[in-house]
């Protein structure tokens, strides 16, 4: 008989809430396998840590952070790592699950995983920075490793951050391991082609898409929702494909031009402390009305939960790309097909950053690494195999491309789990 997890109670619409409803959505295709869904639902290990550090004004702060382990039948776990204010252990828990299925869903020898701090690191000097990381690093060490739980960055965490995060498990187990975490700087161990590996992968599985739908990419009209490595990377090529982005939100508002933003003049200044709004090139809104934007493609690159139900109802877009993790919640994926809106999924659309960070991490075990056109050659083929295979069970059950994407990578986890069997 089994029992809720009782550490932690989700509402429908919570990260959590939301990867429940779509495990239990797939449950009708897995066939015999049926029988193991429950371990998609119970994250194999979660640790909670204390994070304390000295301030540079002599005090002490604690900050709370998380590893969460979700499932690790097909190899260690993989996954980022987020300094964030709004970080929750329910939050960090659906991350690594949607972790697990996207890993299997490009077929990567991974399990998932996931990590956070509650922390705003823009109010954290260098100094601070570093303290936090290198603890943080220090008390999750016992159960991260190159063979057991690779982290990566992920929102307010880069390749800095992943050097720190290296540098500190080195030290602590007497000798320089590489491969303990990906993102890292090139001299470090690093892989050409990882910072833009998201946003490319967008962009791939982006343009197969409209194909299947007929959406010419050029002159088509692009909102992009979140403007950092995913959503930045993600427009600038499809602006190369001859498409024009209409509209951006980042965290300090949303500006629109119906006749495409110059991206050569954008990204510069979205990359300062002003943000998208200090940009003339167009009209400031308010964030809301971003959703009223005409488009043709909607890519929704920021936080999870991000299209409501209402919010479906509202887009004019012809596809949906997640480039963020359970941007849609389950009531406006339903409303979102009804009304014939393509969605691409995230556990499929922005699985290019954990694709090229295997790369990074098979070179690091191996010494030798390999230019960035063999990178995108390699992330390309990978992709649209794994898009082809599961637009292939969408068509064949006549479900969405989400579904099919859970049932082609839960297949996998779970053939794996009954294979390995119960130990002891």
């Amino acid at each position: 008989m089994s029992e809720k997890l009782s550490f932690v109670h989700p509402t429908a619409n919570s990260p959590w809430g939301t990867y429940l409803q779509q495990v239990d959505r797939v449950v009708p295709y897995l066939g015999d396998l049926a029988k193991w869904a429950e371990t998609l639902k119970r994250p194999k290990r979660a640790l909670i840590v204390d994070v304390p550090i000295e301030m540079d004004d002599g005090r002490i702060a604690h900050f709370e952070g998380y590893r969460v382990q979700h499932n690790m039948s097909r190899g260690p776990g993989k996954g980022g790592v987020r300094f964030h204010p709004d970080v929750t252990l329910e939050e960090v828990m659906a991350l690594s699950a949607w972790m697990t299925v996207k890993t299997a869903a490009v077929n990567l020898p991974y399990g998932g995983a996931k990590g956070g701090i509650r922390v705003d690191p823009k109010k954290l000097s260098q100094k601070e920075l570093e303290k936090i990381t290198r603890r943080y690093t220090s008390e999750i060490g016992i159960i991260i490793g190159p063979h057991t739980d690779i982290p990566a960055p992920d929102v307010n965490t880069n390749g800095q951050i992943m050097a720190w995060m290296m540098d500190t498990y080195s030290m602590n187990t007497g000798g320089t391991s590489t491969g303990v975490v990906t993102g890292k700087p090139l001299h470090l161990g690093g892989s050409l082609g990882r910072v833009k590996a998201t946003g490319r992968g967008v962009f791939v599985t982006g343009r197969e898409a409209a194909r299947r739908l007929g959406l010419d990419l050029r002159g088509a009209r692009i909102a992009v929702q979140g403007f950092g490595n995913v959503g930045s990377v993600a427009a600038e090529l499809f602006v190369e494909a001859g498409a024009k982005i209409v509209a951006v939100q980042d965290h300090t508002g949303t500006i629109v031009n119906v006749n495409g933003l110059d991206l050569e003049k954008l990204i510069p200044i979205s990359r300062t402390a002003a943000g998208c709004v200090a940009f003339e090139g167009g009209d400031v809104v308010p964030n809301e009305q971003f959703w009223d934007v005409p488009c043709d493609i909607l890519i929704p690159a920021a936080l999870e939960g991000q299209i409501t139900a209402e919010r479906a109802k509202r887009t004019t877009a012809r596809l949906v790309l997640e480039g963020a993790n359970g941007p849609t919640v389950p009531s406006a994926d339903d409303i979102l097909a009804e009304r014939g809106v393509l969605v691409v999924p995230d556990v499929i659309c922005n699985a290019g950053g954990v694709t090229v960070s295997y790369f990074e991490w098979v070179q690091d075990f191996s010494s030798f690494f390999w230019d960035e056109d063999e990178i995108n050659v390699r992330l390309d083929r990978i992709m649209m195999n794994a898009l082809n295979q599961i637009w292939d069970t969408a068509d064949k059950h006549k479900i969405t491309l989400r579904t099919a994407t859970y049932a082609v990578a839960c297949e996998r986890i779970l053939m794996a789990r009954q294979e390995r069997g119960l130990y002891p």
